[in-house]
C-alpha cells in the first residue's frame, strides 16, 4: 500500500467517480480503476462498488477511507512543513449532540488559533446517530454524546461495529432545563410529578428516534405533553412561550443561552456520562486534544457555576 495509492481512493471517493478522479489525477481511467482493484486485492475487502450510476462505497471502504484521509492529511502537513517550508491551515471536525458546554469548549480551542495561524474548522450540532456516523467516516476526528445505564449498550454496540470507542470525560447528575420565567425556576430540587402541567422538548433524532438514541436522559417517562424539535434555539424560544423544559447535564453556558435560563437539579438517582467518540486505535491530533482538554475543563467545575 502506498501514499499514491491512498490519494487515488480518496480521489474516487471525492468525485464519485473514476473518470473524474482520473482527469483529477492526470491519469486513464483504466490505469486508475486497476490501481484500485489491485490496493481492494491487496487488504482484502471491496472499496467501492462500480454501477452503472457511478461509484459507491462500501461499509468497509467507508471505514477505510477514514484511516485514508488521516494518513493523507497527516502526510500533507509534514511536506508542507519540512519541504516546502510553509504552513498549511490547520483543519479540525468535531460533531455533537446539541451540547451548549461543547460549543463553548469549541469556541476557545478557535480562539486559540485566532491570530497568526490559517484554519478550516467545522462544528456539526447534529442527531445522535449522525453524531457516530461523521466520526465513523471521519468527517469529524471526535464526537460529543452521553451514555447511562439504559443506553449504553446499545451505543456501545454501535460503536463496536464501526470501530469506534467511548473514551469518558465526567458523570452528571440530572437537571431540568427552563426560562427563569418559569413558575418552578425559584426551586432547589423539581420532582418529575411537578412537571406534568409544562411540555418537555425533545431533539428529534429522525428515522432513528429510538428511545436508545434520545439526547435526553429518562426517553422511557411518560411524558403528558411532549414536543419535539430540531434546534437549540427553538427550545429556547418553547421555554419562554410554553413554560416548556428539558433534562440536560446542568452545564449551562450563560454567555451563548442569554441570562434568561436556569438548570434545577431534578430530584433523581440517575446520572449520565459525559465522553467523546473517536477511531479505536487511532491518536488523536494535536487539534483534538486541545479541543478535549478545553471539555475537561468541565470536570471539576459544579453546574452552578456555568449555569444562566
Amino acid at each position: 500500500m502506498t501514499l499514491q495509492q491512498l490519494r487515488q481512493v480518496l480521489a474516487v471517493s471525492d468525485c464519485g467517480s473514476m473518470n473524474e478522479a482520473a482527469k483529477r489525477l492526470y491519469i486513464t481511467q483504466p490505469s486508475l480503476s486497476a490501481a484500485i482493484k489491485t490496493l481492494e486485492k491487496e487488504i482484502g475487502i471491496e472499496i467501492f462498488i462500480r454501477t452503472n450510476r457511478g461509484i459507491v462505497t462500501t461499509p468497509e471502504g467507508e471505514e477505510f477511507l477514514g484511516y485514508a484521509r488521516q494518513v493523507s492529511e497527516q502526510y500533507q502537513l509534514v511536506e508542507d512543513k519540512y519541504l516546502h517550508g510553509g504552513t498549511r491551515k490547520k483543519k479540525f471536525s468535531v460533531s455533537m449532540q446539541h451540547y451548549t458546554f461543547a460549543v463553548e469548549a469549541f469556541i476557545r480551542l478557535v480562539k486559540r488559533y485566532e491570530e497568526g495561524s490559517e484554519y478550516e474548522f467545522a462544528v456539526h450540532e447534529t442527531k445522535t446517530i449522525e453524531v457516530i456516523e461523521n466520526v465513523k467516516k471521519q468527517i469529524s476526528e471526535l464526537g460529543i454524546l452521553y451514555r447511562n445505564e439504559f443506553n449504553q449498550k446499545v451505543i456501545g454496540k454501535i460503536l463496536r461495529e464501526a470501530s469506534l470507542e467511548f473514551i469518558p470525560l465526567f458523570d452528571c447528575d440530572i437537571y431540568v432545563f427552563m426560562a427563569k420565567s418559569n413558575p418552578l425556576a425559584e426551586k432547589k430540587r423539581i420532582r418529575m410529578e411537578e412537571l406534568a402541567p409544562y411540555p418537555c422538548c425533545s431533539f428529534d433524532q429522525g428515522e432513528r428516534n429510538s428511545f436508545y438514541f434520545s439526547e435526553e436522559v429518562l426517553s422511557t417517562y411518560d411524558y403528558k405533553k411532549y414536543i419535539k424539535v430540531n434546534d437549540r434555539a427553538t427550545i429556547l424560544n418553547l421555554m419562554v412561550g410554553l413554560n416548556g423544559y428539558t433534562l440536560c447535564s446542568g452545564i449551562i453556558c450563560q454567555e451563548l443561552n442569554g441570562p434568561g435560563y436556569t438548570a434545577i437539579r431534578l430530584d433523581t438517582s440517575e446520572k449520565m456520562q459525559i465522553g467523546y467518540i473517536k477511531k479505536k486505535r487511532m491518536p488523536l491530533s494535536e487539534l483534538g486534544q486541545c479541543y478535549v482538554e478545553e471539555l475537561s475543563r468541565y470536570l471539576t467545575a459544579p453546574a452552578a457555576k456555568h449555569s444562566g
